[in-house]
């Protein structure tokens, strides 16, 4: 089993890449920090009669990376009830992958795991639940299973040592992939 870490967040080493981390520690896996990708906001040609135009960023890079891994990490704070607008600019983008000839986006999607972990600082475990739901049924459309996710409280740097729920949680989830067969790092 191969893990790729989809990172949200505009913070470097924040709260949300801290958590992953923590989830992830041992176990092998690759990050890509959207932060640092351009991914430009879609342009809706869904309808029309030739399809996407191709666009010049780095959306293609990350999609077929993303297309080479068993198991989608999705780590985001919330912002504003919702994902980073980096994260949603990436799946807004998966509607240029459905009609893309080059693959058949739906059905390798459908043969990979998710996972998502969320930080936020306003309620989170009650205000983060319609993120994770938008989640579930943007990974249903495609047939990818969320197998599971954690939310946490933070808000300023550093935070997230202060949530020992989250702690647990991530320590809980990374035995679990551990378990799973993924070669341990150390």
């Amino acid at each position: 089993m191969s893990i790729l870490v989809l990172q949200g967040s505009t913070r470097d080493e924040g709260n949300t890449e801290q958590l992953s981390r923590l989830v992830l520690e041992g176990v092998q896996h690759k990050e890509i920090l959207l932060r640092d990708k351009q991914i430009l906001p879609i342009h809706d040609q869904r309808h029309t009669e030739g399809g996407f135009d191709p666009v010049d960023d780095d959306y293609d890079d990350v999609i077929r990376e993303v297309l080479q891994h068993d198991t989608l990490v999705f780590a985001t704070p919330v912002y504003w009830y919702t994902v980073s607008g980096i994260m949603k600019n990436f799946i807004d983008r998966w509607s240029q992958s459905l009609r893309d000839s080059r693959f058949d986006f739906k059905a390798e999607m459908a043969q990979k795991k998710a996972y998502v972990l969320v930080v936020g600082g306003d309620n989170p475990r009650i205000k983060a639940m319609p993120l994770i739901q938008q989640l579930k049924y943007t990974f249903d459309y495609v047939g990818m299973p969320l197998e599971g996710h954690i939310i946490a409280k933070a808000s300023k740097p550093g935070d997230i040592w202060n949530d020992k729920r989250a702690i647990q949680e991530a320590k809980w989830l990374n035995a679990e992939l551990q378990k799973s067969g993924l070669t341990v790092i150390g």
